[in-house]
């Protein structure tokens, strides 16, 4: 048996000659189907990107969703400005010295005349002492040449002394009194010096900046090279007024006493009711602008300098309800395009349009409230063309 095994193989034999064996049809049909799918996904991926990069690109400018009045709809104007202290001092030294006392910080309220610092007077008060000591010494001089003018007269009119002696006592008489006048003088002068040592409160207000500290030369402005000269800066806080620029085309409907509405940047949540209070009667000439000042009803301890703010000139003063009203999210009503049934805004990713739904509110005049989709501070589209939808190329002016 182990022979016949030996034979059988003995057959087996690998030809090299004969070709391999072809695939089934199966086989070759699956090949050519993954041919044909890989070819249809380059095209499509390559007609996608051609195609974008053939899209024409849109120029488009952006808005800020931000917080709106819900006054907006009787507003005929918006302007921008900034929280400006009508009545501002920096308070500067009248006196050249160093710096011994201040008393207030940023932020403390300080009443009229209140002593704010101090410069060092230690000669002035030396000055001021010598002079009281000098009317002490010619007063007592007085006393004296009083007593001996008496006597002169006296024994003149009994002819026991001549004109001469009561001539020079009446001459000392004169020169004391003189004395006194000078001495008067010295002491006023002292004072009014030690006074200007002290830095006083012009008015009631609250210290905006602390310019100086104790130990510094302060002099006054006029004499302050190498030295500080402002030393606190106070601003009467009941007179706060916004500062917004009006264009010169639309200033003849600002009137003075035009119900106003403000709403700062740091509180855009809070209404502040105003009317204008000035218009300045001169134009920038660089802006063509005019300024115009506008009030605030009530004082807010809030509201502080050189915060920007909003205005809006009414035609009407707003309503009660309108007044207790919270201010809504709003972008212009041109940035807000129906697409399938939907409300869409379009921001801006790497130049390119991105759909973003919300859901909208109530119109105010330009304006449309957005109650969801977006927040406070998105840069949107400001007008949406029919050519605009997600994906479009956008460029930024």
């Amino acid at each position: 048996m182990a022979q016949n095994e030996q034979l059988d193989l003995s057959h087996l034999r690998i030809n090299r000659s004969e070709p391999a064996q072809s695939s089934t049809p199966r086989s070759r049909i699956t090949l050519k189907i993954g041919a044909g799918v890989a070819v249809i996904i380059l095209g499509i991926v390559a007609y996608i990107l051609i195609g974008r990069a053939l899209d024409p690109i849109i120029e488009v400018r952006l808005a800020t969703a931000s917080f709106s009045s819900p006054s907006q709809a009787s507003a005929i104007l918006t302007a921008s400005g900034y929280v400006v202290a009508q009545r501002k001092a920096a308070v500067a030294s009248k006196a050249t010295g160093r710096l011994e006392y201040l008393g207030v910080i940023e932020g403390d309220r300080v009443m009229k005349n209140q002593v704010l610092a101090r410069i060092e007077n230690t000669d002035i008060r030396a000055q001021l002492d010598q002079a009281r000591a000098n009317l002490k010494l010619n007063e007592a001089e007085l006393h004296d040449a009083t007593q001996t003018l008496e006597r002169a007269r006296q024994l003149l009119e009994k002819g026991l002394v001549p004109q001469a002696d009561y001539d020079a006592a009446e001459a000392r008489y004169r020169r004391v009194l003189a004395g006194i006048d000078v001495a008067k003088a010295a002491i006023a002068g002292a004072e009014v010096a030690l006074e200007n040592t002290l830095i006083r409160a012009p008015f009631d207000g609250t210290v905006l900046t602390k310019n100086a500290d104790v130990g510094e030369m302060v002099a006054p402005m006029a004499a302050s090279v190498g030295s500080r000269s402002a030393v606190v800066t106070i601003a009467d806080m009941s007179s706060l007024e916004v500062e917004a620029d009006v264009s010169e085309s639309n200033i003849d409907r600002i009137k003075p006493d035009q119900p106003c509405e403000t709403i700062l940047d740091a509180y855009p949540e809070s209404r502040y009711q105003g009317f204008v209070s000035k218009i300045v009667p001169t134009a920038d000439r660089a802006k063509a602008t005019v300024m115009v000042k506008v009030g605030f009803r009530s004082y807010d301890a809030k509201v502080l300098p050189e915060m920007s703010a909003k205005v809006l000139f009414l035609t009407h003063p707003p309503s009660a309800q309108e007044q207790s009203s919270q201010p809504v999210l709003t972008v212009p009503a041109s940035a807000v395009a129906k697409r399938n049934g939907t409300n869409m805004v379009y921001t801006v990713r790497d130049n390119i349009a991105v759909e973003n739904p919300v859901q909208i509110g109530r119109s105010m005049g330009s304006q449309v409230e957005i109650v969801s989709g977006i927040s406070a501070g998105t840069r949107v589209i400001a007008t949406v063309s029919n050519e605009i939808h997600d994906g479009t190329r956008v460029s930024v002016k």
